[in-house]
């Protein structure tokens, strides 16, 4: 069989072949003038003897030609050249004699030219089963002249690239996981040997892929002199913290300092290696670089055995790690030189011996991080052992501190501590903060003594953590060996808790049922002795987020009057009067009454049976205020200060002003209503009060309404019935103000001297769409007009509820359906303009 059908065979059997090649190399001035044509023309051509052309370093030209085989069933096939370090590559194809093809190419030259995107100098071609073909190549590099040479079928090529890459990716996540596992450690431990091992496979990474030809195609494909110079310094560069990278995980410095003169020596060499990439040419520079790695490896090598022999614990896995690297790379390196042929093993012996370093190194930096750090563990378990007997002094003394010396419960400390825990590990979850104390024990101590009354508070301290363990999503403040803590002593008298806000709301029958317990009266001595006690909630972060605001926000709700009826409150902000805010609130609330800063602004009050504004009520407003403040938080600031007495006169005098106004734009029979305090009705001044200023203001006699909350009466039923009493002598109208959201009895309301119902909003809002509110509305308008009084809805924001409420033969309206409150100008303004709207109308 001839070598053309042998060929043949074996491109139709494994889909590619290394041709028979014969080269020519010239010397002298025509070396780079001749044409392809020429050199086929010239004598002296030369065969290969079955080896893939590799000439070592050398700056002449070569010259190879070859024939591809001519398949009749795989006429499309590549040219591979596949060795990426060639400065000048120029590929000629010819048939039957004449040229058809031709590629100029080199890893000097950017990679767009190329007709596929690969590190190998490839050319794609066609052949004709008729025809014959030859190629001519000539190459020509500064470095080392290796021409491996392999003419596949296209499909073939394809799927041998493809299982190639993926060997690659491999190596080259290997690499990479190493690179960041050791650099993670390193920034965990700031520790150099992890950076300089890391440092150390970033050089053989970037060597490798720009060897390969990896790098110039995706990294920096426009680029040439970037992939030569990187070339160039990663060869150093690798060896450089390679040498940094045993002398610190050795410790030569300590246990040989001469090999570690030695390392030094390797490390200044390669430093100036590197600086020589950028002063020297490529073929002294890469020749430089081999002559240096291979001592430099070898050197690294045998620093193994040599710390092995010595004891050195770290030596074993090093010394099977650099043999492989020095192997693998003493094969790539004689490959280069031309000294070994080229194979599988020699080709890829550097990755081969880089993977299984960066693999063996990797087990043996993660070995000597354990042993460290069991080295560590057990000084740290020798210095525990050590402080064992202060350890135990200290935590007795540490109990004592964090509990109650009576009652043995965890302290106000441990409370603490407890709670800041809680919130720093839960700080998504809504948590409560309750404060329970005993108001009767300061009675039963004056009665038995402070030594029953301290068994008594034992009792009640053992009684409260059973009952409170049944709250649900309550907290345990301390657990011990022989049993759970879930309240904590406060104080003598006071005990706190945490509980799940979430779990509480959703079982509010519970919660109710442990409050009842804890109500119970204690039996002591055969007595039933109550201990009355009141309990306070905040809610974090609804209320405030530190510990210290929400310990003192519980005592404030437990000191609230919501508490005193009812047993437990929970903390409301706008009740709390000693917050900075409200301290604060307090201070600018009096200077604003001083210097006149608030203002008072109307709702008008209209007739439904007229259809005209008769009358408006006075709303007081802080129009200077940065941050707005409703008139309802003024009030209360207001009622808890004591400065409710001075506003309310305010108010009264203002809206005496107002309507000399009104009068005198013309609006004679308007009246203002003015809404009073429970407070005020306490003052037993007030009503003379109202009586001299009415004496002042004799023209508003009978046009000034004083408005007070249904609710408000009830808290103090007979004083406010005797000061509205009192007012009514002087002449004053009144009115009851949200009517229907207290819980007075008809018979208190059928006593009071009042003309006026303001049914509150509450009922009004839903009107149109609510039956039920239809039907109370309709019953209390009734009622109301049966007892002789004047009926006001509040709070009608719509045309429709307006409607219903004229059938039900309300007397007046009031709310936004209207305007909203307006200030005094524009409220005059506003009922000009109605005026007109009127007249039109007519």
């Amino acid at each position: 069989m001839t070598a053309a059908s042998v060929a043949h065979a074996d491109l139709e059997h494994d889909g590619q072949i290394e041709p028979a090649i014969d080269y020519l190399q010239i010397d002298g001035a025509q070396q780079n003038s001749l044409t392809p044509e020429d050199a086929l023309n010239l004598p002296g051509w030369q065969t290969l003897n079955g080896e893939s052309p590799n000439f070592g370093y050398t700056e002449a030209p070569v010259w190879l030609r070859f024939s591809p085989p001519i398949s009749s069933s795989e006429m499309h096939q590549i040219l591979d050249i596949r060795y990426p370090q060639l400065d000048s590559v120029k590929i000629y194809l010819f048939r039957d004699g004449k040229l058809i093809d031709e590629l100029i190419t080199g890893d000097r030259m950017p990679l767009k030219p190329r007709p596929l995107r690969h590190p190998h100098f490839l050319l794609p071609y066609t052949v004709d089963p008729g025809s014959s073909y030859q190629f001519v190549v000539r190459v020509q590099t500064n470095g080392a002249l290796q021409v491996p040479i392999t003419l596949w079928q296209r499909d073939r090529f394809f799927d041998h690239t493809s299982a190639v890459d993926q060997a690659h990716a491999i190596y080259y996540g290997i690499l990479i996981t190493v690179i960041f596992f050791n650099l993670f450690v390193f920034a965990a431990l700031r520790e150099a040997t992890y950076l300089y091992y890391a440092l150390s496979t970033l050089g053989y990474l970037v060597m490798l892929s720009t060897l390969r030809g990896m790098a110039f195609v995706y990294i920096w494909p426009g680029s040439p002199w970037l992939q030569n110079q990187s070339m160039m310094v990663s060869v150093p560069f690798a060896l450089l913290f390679s040498s940094l990278f045993a002398r610190a995980f050795l410790d030569l410095k300590h246990s040989s300092p001469a090999l570690d003169r030695w390392v030094r020596v390797s490390v200044y060499l390669n430093l100036a290696a590197i600086a020589g990439t950028f002063i020297l040419d490529y073929n002294t520079s890469m020749r430089l670089s081999v002559a240096l790695a291979i001592p430099g490896c070898l050197l690294l090598t045998l620093l193994g055995p040599i710390e092995w022999l010595k004891g050195n614990r770290q030596a074993g896995l090093y010394t099977l790690a650099w043999g492989a690297l020095t192997i693998g790379s003493a094969l790539t390196a004689l490959n280069k030189y031309g000294v070994v042929p080229t194979n599988f093993v020699t080709e890829f012996g550097m990755e081969i011996g880089s993977a299984l370093e960066a693999i063996l190194l990797s087990i043996a930096l993660a070995a000597r991080l354990y042993r460290e750090r069991s080295d560590k563990m057990a000084a740290q378990e020798a210095q525990l052992q050590a402080l064992a007997a202060r350890r135990k002094a200290e935590l007795r003394m540490m109990d004592q501190a964090l509990h109650h010396p009576l009652t043995g419960l965890p302290n106000r400390s441990s409370f603490e501590l407890h709670l800041q825990d809680t919130l720093t590990r839960k700080p998504d979850k809504r948590h409560a903060v309750g404060v329970i104390q005993l108001t009767n024990l300061q009675a039963i101590t004056k009665t038995l003594g402070h030594q029953n009354a301290d068994q008594v508070l034992k009792l009640a301290a053992r009684r409260f953590n059973v009952i409170c363990r049944d709250l649900p999503g309550i907290q345990i403040v301390e657990h011990s060996e022989t049993r759970s803590f879930f309240v904590a002593a406060l104080e003598s008298a006071t005990f706190g808790f945490v509980i799940d806000a979430e779990e509480v709301k959703a079982m509010p029958r519970r919660v109710v049922q442990c409050l009842e317990a804890i109500r119970k009266p204690i039996e002591y001595l055969g007595m039933q002795l109550p201990l009355d006690p009141l309990a306070g909630i905040s809610v974090y972060p609804d209320h405030a987020t530190d510990i210290n605001t929400l310990i003192r926000q519980a005592y404030i709700a437990l000191e609230s009057e919501d508490s005193a009826e009812r047993g437990l409150a929970y903390y409301k902000p706008e009740a709390d009067s000693y917050n900075t805010g409200r301290l604060t609130l307090v201070s600018e609330l009096r200077e604003a009454l001083d210097t006149n800063q608030l203002a008072l602004y109307f709702q008008p009050k209209l007739s439904l049976s007229s259809r005209n504004v008769v009358g408006a009520e006075a709303l007081i407003r802080w129009p200077g205020k940065a941050t707005p403040i409703s008139a309802e938080e003024i009030i209360s600031v207001a009622e808890q200060t004591g400065l409710i007495k001075p506003l309310t006169r305010w108010v009264l005098e203002q809206a005496l002003k107002a309507r000399d106004k009104l009068i005198a734009a013309g609006y004679n029979d308007l009246s203002i209503s003015v809404n009073i305090s429970p407070n005020n009705l306490r003052e037993p001044e007030f009503p003379l009060f109202v009586q001299r200023l009415m004496t002042s203001y004799h023209q508003h006699a009978g046009k000034i309404i004083l408005e007070v909350t249904e609710t408000s009466m009830m808290q103090d039923p007979v004083n406010s019935l005797r000061a509205l009493r009192s007012l009514d002598f002087t002449g004053i109208p009144l009115s009851i103000d949200d009517f229907g959201s207290g819980y007075s009895s008809l018979s208190y309301i059928k006593r009071l001297p009042a003309s006026e119902i303001k049914i509150d909003r509450s009922l009004i809002s839903d009107l149109e769409f609510q039956a039920d509110d239809r039907v109370i509305v309709k019953t209390t308008i009734n009622m109301c007009h049966d007892l002789g009084y004047t009926v006001v809805a509040e709070g009608v924001e719509d045309e429709s509820t307006l409607r219903l409420l004229r059938e039900m033969n309300c007397d007046m309206v009031q709310g936004y359906v209207m305007t909203p409150p307006l200030p005094f100008d524009d409220f005059v303004r506003w009922l000009a303009n109605q005026a007109q709207q009127e007249q039109r109308r007519a």
